[in-house]
């Protein structure tokens, strides 16, 4: 087992501790971002390959399409995860906005005491 996989697993977990543990929001906030970057490691591990090339083919070179097919880094992880920061950064600084907003009115950062939503 790759050292990237085995670093996954410490990522999740450690933010899963985070989340299940922790009674402050910026703490649990803090977990899921670790939970995501274990994400984005393993998609980016999984489309990784040893010695690999850039998947860009020149007009010269069509006809070496299969030697290149073989021997090209999947691009498509490597786009997901950029999409995937990009909307880990939203979410983060609207969690963010979120706390501080409650913060300021309920004076907390417990989650346990944010009761005024139950009915």
């Amino acid at each position: 087992m790759s050292l990237n996989y085995l670093i996954v697993v410490l990522l999740v977990g450690l933010g899963l501790y985070c989340l299940l543990t922790k009674r402050n929001l910026i703490k649990m906030i803090i977990g899921l971002s670790i939970i995501t970057d274990g994400a984005h490691l393993l998609l980016i591990s999984l489309g990784y390959r040893a010695e690999g090339i850039a998947p860009i083919i020149p007009q010269r070179m069509m006809e070496e399409f299969a030697v290149i097919a073989e021997i090209g880094v999947d691009p498509l992880p490597q786009a997901l995860v950029l999409t995937s920061i990009v909307i880990n950064v939203c979410i983060l600084a609207l969690a963010i906005t979120l706390i501080i907003l409650n913060f300021r009115h309920k004076g907390t950062l417990d989650p346990f005491e944010l009761t005024d939503l139950k009915k």
